[in-house]
C-alpha cells in the first residue's frame, strides 16, 4: 500500500469529519468509496462501525434538546431499526444494484423539485404520519446496501428542518442504525481485533476535523445549509448509480 493512498484516506475521511460537523451527516460518502479502493466493501463497512456510532452518538446527545415531538421521532427511529434487521434477512434476495438505482432515481427526482419549487416542503402533520414508513424504508436500505441515507436525509430536507432539529434527528437514526449494524457485524465475524483497531484509528481524523465543520456551519445562512444538503444529496445519487454500475 502506498503512502499516498493512505494519505488520499485520510483526507477523505476529515473531509467527511467537516461534512459531518457542519451537516450531521456525511462522513461515509467519501471515506467508504477510498477504503474500498484499497481493501473491500465489508471491510470499509467495518471500519466505519465506530466513527458512524460514535460520532452520532456524541452528535444526538449534544443536539438532544433540538429533537422533533417525540409523536415523529419515535415512529422514525423505531421504523428504522425494524427495517435494518429486515434489509439485513433479506440481503440475499434483494439486488442491492437494483435498489441502488432506485433510490438514485428517488433522489435525484426529489432534488429537480427542490430547485424548481424551492419553498416545496413536508408539513409536521403530514411528516408525523410518513415517520414509520419513511423510518423502515431507510433501515431496510441500510440493511440491504449499507446506505440510508438517501431516504432519510430525502425526508428530514423536506421537511425544512432548522439546523439543530435536522442534526438531532439524524444523528439519533443513526446512532441506532451503528448499533444494530456494529451487533450484526460482530456476530457475523466480520468485526474483530482488527477491524476494530481500523475503526478507532480512522475515527481520529474525522473527530478532530468535526469542530472546523461545526465552525464553518456557525456562519451559514439557513439557505446556504439548505443547499449543502441538496450537494450532498446529489452526490449520493451519483455515488450510488457509480457503484451500481461498475
Amino acid at each position: 500500500m502506498l503512502i499516498g493512498e493512505i494519505l488520499l484516506v485520510i483526507v477523505c475521511l476529515a473531509i467527511g469529519g467537516i461534512l459531518k460537523g457542519a451537516t450531521g451527516a456525511g462522513a461515509p460518502i467519501l471515506a467508504v468509496p477510498a477504503i474500498t479502493a484499497l481493501f473491500d466493501v465489508r471491510f470499509a463497512i467495518a471500519v466505519m462501525c465506530m466513527p458512524n456510532l460514535l460520532t452520532n452518538a456524541w452528535q444526538a446527545w449534544r443536539f438532544r434538546g433540538s429533537l422533533p415531538p417525540r409523536r415523529f421521532t419515535l415512529p422514525f427511529v423505531l421504523g428504522g431499526m425494524a427495517g435494518v434487521c429486515a434489509g439485513t434477512l433479506l440481503l440475499a434476495l434483494v439486488p442491492a444494484e437494483r435498489l441502488s438505482i432506485l433510490v438514485a432515481l428517488a433522489v435525484t427526482g426529489y432534488v429537480v423539485v427542490r430547485l424548481a419549487k424551492p419553498h416545496w416542503k413536508i408539513e409536521q402533520p403530514h411528516a408525523d404520519q410518513l415517520a414509520l414508513p419513511v423510518g423502515i424504508a431507510g433501515g431496510f436500505l441500510q440493511g440491504a446496501s449499507g446506505l440510508s441515507a438517501p431516504i432519510s436525509l430525502t425526508f428530514l430536507n423536506a421537511m425544512r428542518m432548522d439546523r439543530p432539529t435536522f442534526i438531532a434527528t439524524i444523528s439519533l437514526f443513526f446512532t441506532m442504525f451503528g448499533a444494530v449494524q456494529t451487533i450484526a457485524l460482530t456476530a457475523s465475524s466480520l468485526f474483530s481485533g482488527t477491524e476494530f483497531l481500523y475503526s478507532i484509528l480512522a475515527l481520529i481524523p474525522i473527530w478532530a476535523a468535526m469542530p472546523l465543520g461545526t465552525f464553518l456551519a456557525k456562519r451559514m445562512s439557513p439557505a446556504v445549509f439548505d443547499r449543502v444538503i441538496l450537494t450532498l444529496l446529489s452526490a449520493l445519487a451519483l455515488k450510488l448509480v457509480v457503484s451500481a454500475l461498475f
